[in-house]
């Protein structure tokens, strides 16, 4: 009998969105042969209070599409993520916004904000690419020993992006610290992917793996994500 397990997927969905599209597609084609997978889209409105509206799940994946109905909501979600060692996975907004609720809650920067929904911030640690990824891919440089070079494989990579935002350069300095990682670069070195150890599995990147499933393959860190989930037990 297989094993049963369930994702909270943190955003406000919208079908057409093409990363909404494909999640569901990507855990499917993700899911290790011994165990099933049960994704639920939790709107970011609906969160009151994490520990609480996430008990019963097994993983978190912060998904693309923001800014979010309920900014504080879809923080929370990461911050108990973190906190308790649920494995977990941000894509293009998901990464943006781990990246804030690391510079807040660890970092002690409470200030930092994001310039699509906070432009008047007193420090902007999300800013305006200087050239937005929108329905563009990019080449990727991932770093020996971090969990998305084990999961794909090989580097460089390349991948898809729809976004305009991203980790702002100035300020990579306040935020690498007590284990966070940069472990992905764009060609130019603009950080792409973030990693946090000695957490079981916290991986978060600007691009978005998951469109690969729209044409059949299992996308890498969505595989890595369900397996260090299956794996933990919890």
């Amino acid at each position: 009998m297989k094993s049963g397990y369930r994702v909270a997927l943190v955003g406000d969905y919208n079908p057409a969105v093409i990363a909404h599209q494909a999640i569901p597609k990507a855990l499917r084609l993700s899911t290790p042969d011994d165990a099933s997978v049960e994704g639920v889209w939790i709107h970011t409105s609906s969160i009151r209070d994490a520990a609480t509206d996430f008990r019963g799940f097994h993983g978190i994946w912060c998904v693309p599409a923001s800014p979010y109905a309920n900014m504080e909501g879809a923080l929370g979600a990461i911050r108990y993520a973190r906190e308790s060692r649920i494995p977990f996975l941000g894509t293009c907004g998901g990464f943006q916004h781990a990246v804030i609720e690391y510079a807040r809650s660890v970092c002690g920067l409470p200030e930092a904000g994001h310039a699509e929904t906070h432009p008047e911030a007193e420090l902007l640690l999300i800013s305006y690419l200087s050239c937005p990824l929108l329905e563009r891919s990019e080449k990727i440089v991932l770093h020996d020993g971090g969990l998305l070079r084990k999961a794909y494989g090989v580097s460089p990579i390349s991948e898809g992006y729809h976004c305009s935002y991203g980790l702002n350069p100035e300020h990579e300095d306040l935020i690498f610290r007590n284990g966070l990682r940069a472990t992905a670069h764009g060609v130019d070195g603009e950080v792409r992917g973030i990693e946090l150890s000695p957490h079981p599995f916290f991986v978060a990147t600007l691009f978005q793996p998951e469109r690969r499933a729209l044409t059949g393959e299992a996308p890498p860190p969505v595989k890595a994500f369900l397996s260090a989930l299956t794996a933990s037990g919890q």
